[in-house]
């Protein structure tokens, strides 16, 4: 039996651990950490249910149960905050450090929206979803999710118009 759970179990892994892992980093806020554990909660989920959605949608099952876990860890725990001293200097915009800095930079806008409404703009922008597997994903009703994700994008515009020029 445990052979037959295996089949394509690994491979599936190994092929989406990366963009998996930069999902939970966005819907984590940007903590590594928190997104490892998101990440390897939800593959163990997968892992027992591999039988059956293994032949469906098996990445579409994953991003569910990350946005989800994720919507329940933050209603857990408070994770406190992560304050900064100041702000980098403007680089060059040859400089490849720019897009690393610009992508930071959002990361942490990211991190400062409530749990839900972070999800529901990473899941509708980053993964590019529709906004009825949004409401899908999140469990939630299709105009809630389309609150939710233009509240966050607001939220978003007024963070980083604070912090200086907007991200490209």
């Amino acid at each position: 039996m445990k052979q037959s759970r295996a089949d394509g179990f690994d491979e599936f892994v190994a092929a989406r651990w990366s963009a998996l892992f930069h999902l939970a980093r966005l819907l984590t806020g940007g903590d590594r950490h928190r997104a490892e554990d998101l990440l390897q909660e939800a593959l163990v989920k997968l892992w027992f249910a591999w039988p059956k959605v293994a032949g469906q949608a098996p990445e579409a099952y994953v991003r569910q149960i990350l946005a989800r876990a994720a919507a329940r860890s933050a209603r857990r725990r408070w994770w406190g905050e992560r304050p900064t001293e100041q702000l980098p200097e403007v680089a060059d915009r040859m400089d490849l450090s720019v897009m690393v800095e610009e992508r930071t930079r959002l990361e942490s806008a990211l991190a400062l929206l409530p749990t839900r409404q972070r999800a529901a703009v990473v899941l509708r922008y980053y993964q590019d979803l529709p906004e009825q597997q949004v409401a899908e994903m999140m469990g939630c009703p299709l105009g809630t999710a389309r609150s939710l994700t233009s509240r966050g994008v607001a939220k978003l515009r007024q963070v980083l118009a604070r912090a200086g020029e907007p991200v490209r």
